[in-house]
């Protein structure tokens, strides 16, 4: 008995990466350890007897550095997690047993993005723009998409191009482009499974304003179990006009983590 998916990747697939590269110095949240590799041993360091030698690495890094999820675990409101979970109860021997990233199951979903910016005729939005409603509608509408319960549903606003420029792209001056609560809220009313975004915290924030307010993780972590992807890459699928693609995305399996980096990937038909 043949298997759809197994003939569907034979026919040829193609694939758009969403995740950054990992490299030292990238830009970050200051709230979250930096990324760090090195080598403890390079070629030469060791030679065996027959010529050969090996190189190997060290990494480390905060689990909220790069492209990552964020885990139902990460953000809690008035001491409760998700479903009312209790946020020092539920953190037990120092690792969070309930809700820890490794509760998440691998992602093989329908993927749907909503260019933002590209509906609102920039390159870029603005630092410290909100993503109304409308304007996520005004998306759907524009892209002749709809949106369906489970869905991952991934909003760019441009501000992913600023990766590059380092300290711009956290943006603790300018403030940084995303959804407003209203349009969390409007998002998870739609049952959707994950959201993501191409700017370092999601939502919006506001010029000065750092990360004081972050109303949009309160509705989708803890009032919703709605799982938030941050700093994708989605300059490509924009490009492309790709606005619906299954995607796939798999945490490691760290137990108890608050988050973990992720690849996500964006699959179409050949």
């Amino acid at each position: 008995m043949s298997d759809a998916l197994l003939e569907a990747v034979t026919n040829g697939i193609t694939f758009v990466d969403l995740g950054r590269q990992l490299s030292v110095g990238m830009p970050q949240s200051p709230n979250h350890p930096q990324f760090w590799h090195t080598l403890p041993r390079r070629h030469g360091d060791m030679v065996r007897a027959d010529g050969g030698s090996a190189a190997n690495d060290m990494i480390t890094t905060g689990t909220h550095v790069g492209t990552h999820i964020d885990a139902l675990a990460h953000v809690s409101q008035d001491g409760k997690l998700f479903g009312g979970a209790d946020a020092g109860q539920s953190c037990l021997g120092g690792k969070y047993v309930e809700h820890g990233v490794h509760t998440i199951e691998p992602m093989v979903r329908r993927g749907i993005l909503l260019d933002a910016a590209g509906h609102l005729g920039v390159d870029v939005l603005e630092g410290g723009y909100e993503i109304t409603v409308a304007d996520l509608q005004g998306c759907l509408a524009a892209q002749q998409v709809d949106l369906r319960e489970g869905d991952v549903v991934l909003i760019r606003s441009g501000w992913g191009r600023r990766f590059a420029e380092g300290t711009a792209y956290v943006g603790k001056d300018s403030g940084v482009p995303g959804i407003s609560e209203d349009g969390a809220e409007w998002l998870a009313a739609q049952g959707i499974h994950a959201a993501g975004a191409d700017s370092i915290a999601f939502e919006c924030l506001a010029p000065g304003g750092g990360h004081a307010s972050l109303p949009a993780h309160r509705v989708f972590l803890v009032e919703n179990g709605i799982y938030i992807i941050e700093a994708l890459d989605l300059e490509e699928l924009a490009q492309r006009r790709i606005y619906e693609f299954t995607f796939v995305l798999v945490p490691l399996n760290i137990f108890g983590a608050t988050g973990s980096p992720v690849r996500p990937l964006a699959l179409v038909s050949a």
